[in-house]
């Protein structure tokens, strides 16, 4: 489950019991993404690829791993019982689940929906391979 901690005590939190980072991969963002004219310059003078960098290079250094997840739908599924609704959304803050009822803020939801995707990429990555 993710933390409501600032990034410096996640990082270290992660460091000290041994978990990852999980990140939404954010190429293509700017293409995907539409905003009004006032919004836009700032929208786009945002470093996406120097955060994800900076990111991957501190834990590194510390020896954390990082991984990166696709983000389709990760902000209209259902963290609790994996509906997936454009309804799920009643507006930009909120998440409302129509098929389980599950209600929480609906960034909190996607973060939770990126950490269950990074744990099944990471259970996949640490299966031992067979020769």
């Amino acid at each position: 489950m993710p933390s409501r901690r600032p990034a410096r005590a996640r990082g270290t939190e992660a460091k000290r019991t041994g978990r990852g980072i999980a990140l939404e991969k954010l190429t293509g963002i700017r293409e995907r993404v539409r905003h009004r004219r006032p919004q836009r310059a700032t929208f786009h003078s945002w470093a996406f690829a120097q955060l994800a960098g900076f990111i991957c290079y501190k834990a590194a250094r510390a020896g954390v791993p990082v991984i990166q997840v696709a983000p389709r739908y990760t902000s209209q599924g259902c963290s609790a019982c994996g509906h997936l609704d454009k309804k799920n959304r009643p507006d930009q803050a909120t998440f409302r689940c129509t098929s389980c009822g599950f209600a929480e803020h609906a960034d909190y939801n996607a973060a939770l929906n990126i950490s269950q995707r990074a744990a099944i990429i990471w259970a996949e990555v640490m299966q031992p391979h067979a020769a």
